[in-house]
């Protein structure tokens, strides 16, 4: 049986895949599907899981990639994602690794179409079909459970400049699974914006997430005071992290949804 990522590129399943994972949120799933060994490189941001992924060689950041040290790995196959991996990497990349796969969630409900991918490439299917079952149990908690009035929340992921996410990113579609909206802040998936008395007036709320930027309880308590609004930090990994973060994720929506 083949497998097709989200290029469309038709993968066969192979058990003993050397393998580069540059997203880290996948490197943990690998790692939960029983690939921990058959990892060869990962980027600096792959903490999860923390005692495993300590004796796995770093290759750079997502962006900043080391194609020497990950041609000296000889991967087999190198894991990358449409957000975060640059497609100029991915071009060198090509040159010398025999298989590039590439994924690009975009709604929590996307987890199940790419555990079965990664289980499937890498021969554990068994292990991705158990994963996919605990996650289809969850996400139907998530839907049953009762939502609160619709809210329109800027979710922030950067300041100086400000930035925000928008409709067309998995971050969005979590928040749509409560009933919760972005606002439309422009074309781009991450656009820059400038607080005005408009934008203010346009929203129910923020939400400073944890990461990338690291804002903390004080950027909150400070922002709720400038513009008059209720502002909450929120879990950066519980809210981007798809694979195996996921199905925690699910969960602390369901949480958020009754803050």
């Amino acid at each position: 049986m083949a497998y097709t990522d989200a290029l469309g590129v038709v993968h066969q399943p192979a058990p003993n895949a050397r393998i580069v994972s540059l997203v880290p949120s996948i490197t943990e799933l690998l790692c939960d599907l029983g690939l921990a060994a058959q990892v060869v490189g990962r980027t600096g941001f792959c903490i999860h899981p923390w005692d495993v992924v300590q004796g796995i060689p770093k290759v750079g950041g997502t962006k900043d990639v080391n194609l020497d040290k990950i041609r000296q790995l000889a991967p087999t196959h190198v894991v990358l994602n449409i957000d975060e991996n640059e497609k100029p990497t991915a071009d060198a990349l090509a040159e010398f690794v025999p298989n590039l796969v590439v994924t690009h969630p975009l709604q929590p409900h996307d987890n199940v179409a790419l555990a079965r991918l990664m289980g499937g490439v890498f021969d554990r299917e068994p292990q991705a079909a158990a994963w996919c079952a605990e996650f289809e149990a969850e996400y139907a908690l998530l839907r049953a459970a009762p939502k609160g009035p619709p809210q329109t929340m800027l979710y922030c992921v950067w300041q100086d400049p400000w930035m925000t996410i928008s409709r067309d990113t998995y971050i969005a579609r979590m928040l749509a699974e409560i009933g919760w909206s972005v606002p439309e802040l422009g074309e781009a998936r991450y656009p820059e914006f400038r607080w005005s008395r408009e934008l203010i007036d346009g929203i129910d709320g923020v939400l400073l997430s944890s990461e990338p930027y690291r804002f903390t309880e004080a950027h909150a308590d400070v922002l709720e005071r400038q513009i008059g609004k209720p502002v909450l930090l929120v879990d950066g990994e519980m809210m981007s992290w798809y694979g195996s973060r996921s199905l925690q994720g699910l969960k602390y929506l369901r949480e958020l949804a009754q803050r």
